[in-house]
Parts: structure tokens; sequence; C-alpha cells
């Protein structure tokens, strides 16, 4: 008596294959699910860092004097002294500010110095008041008057003064319920103005 060999898959065979390929299946639609849902968060992140960069540089190149432009008299002394924030006597003025310190109202005070209010909703600004087109973002500045080396010795009562040489500015973009800060320093390049 001679038996052929059957050929083909059992029942248990065929449910067990299935199984095997259902979970890993599973297990790459998983995967794929975390990488799509976070793939957009390098492009977020890059465009908090270009905001951060533009903004702190905004800072960076306004003048950092002792007067006011306006109120300089031009040998030396101050017809309107500079002081945090534009605060009277100092006439206040749009972006870019005259000088550094006019970004904030008190050192060490994160301030909202970038944003213009369209429709009372608060909107990222350029330099010239126009909205940026960049939606969830939103960003601060902080000045903190500093004493790096022989530079920048602070004169007033715990670097409260806006009477120093050397400033660190540190702009911070919020977005996504995470925040990037970039950190920069500004000298006075003329210390007697």
């Amino acid at each position: 008596m001679c038996f052929k060999r059957q050929r083909g898959v059992t029942l248990i065979e065929l449910i067990l294959f299935i199984m095997i390929i259902g979970i890993a299946l599973a297990a790459i639609l998983g995967v794929m699910n975390v990488t799509t849902r976070t793939s957009a968060d390098p492009i977020r992140v890059k465009q908090a860092l270009m905001i951060a960069e533009g903004l702190l540089e905004e800072v960076q190149l306004a003048a950092f004097t002792r007067c006011d432009p306006s109120g300089d008299n031009g040998d030396g002394t101050c017809a309107i002294p500079e002081a945090w924030g534009q605060v009277a006597p100092e006439p206040a003025g749009p972006r870019p500010y005259d000088n550094v310190n006019d970004y904030v109202p008190a050192p060490d005070t994160p301030a909202a110095a970038f944003n213009v209010d369209i429709n009372n909703v608060s909107t990222l600004a350029d330099a010239n008041s126009r909205a940026l087109n960049v939606a969830g973002y939103r960003a601060t500045v902080a000045i903190t008057p500093e004493a790096i080396g022989p530079a920048g010795a602070v004169v007033g009562a715990a670097g409260t003064s806006v009477d120093t040489d050397m400033l660190r500015i540190r702009v911070t973009v919020f977005f996504d319920n995470q925040s990037l800060a970039l950190d920069g320093y500004r000298a006075r390049y003329a210390p007697g103005n």
C-alpha cells in the first residue's frame, strides 16, 4: 500500500501564519504612526530657531548708548538719559527701537516686544510691525547686565542699572508646548557714550 504525501497547509498552520503576519503588521503600523506624527517636529524646531535668530539679531543691532539719540547734547552730556523700556522723558517709538534696553521694561524681565495686536490677537511681527505668517509661535526677550572678565562692570545695585558696558540678551521662542532660547551679548563699543 503506497500513500501519497499530501501537499498544502493544514488549517492550524494557516491560522498561525495569519496571526504572525497580523502581529508583525500591527507593530510596523505602530512605528509608522509614531514616525509620521512626529515627522513635522524638526521643521517646527528649525522654524523656531530661525525666528529666534532673527529677533536676537534685531536686538543686538540696536544702539547701546547712555543717552537717548533724541537727547544727546553732543558734548558728552545727556539731556535724556537712557532707561529700561521707553519711559518718559524718553520718546516712545516703534520697532526697531533706538536702544537695546528699550526692548524690556526692566532687567531680567521677559517682555513680548516682538508682537503686534491684529484683531485682538497677539501675533509675532517683523521689525516693521508687519505680522509674520508663523502660526503657533510667540517670543519674549530678556536683557541682563553682565560682567564678563574685565568688560561690563555693572554700575548700580545688583545689575539693575542700565549704566553697564555688557548686556546678555536672551530670546525665547515658544511653540507646541516647547521652548527654544538663544543667548547673545552686546557690548558698549564706546564706554563713555
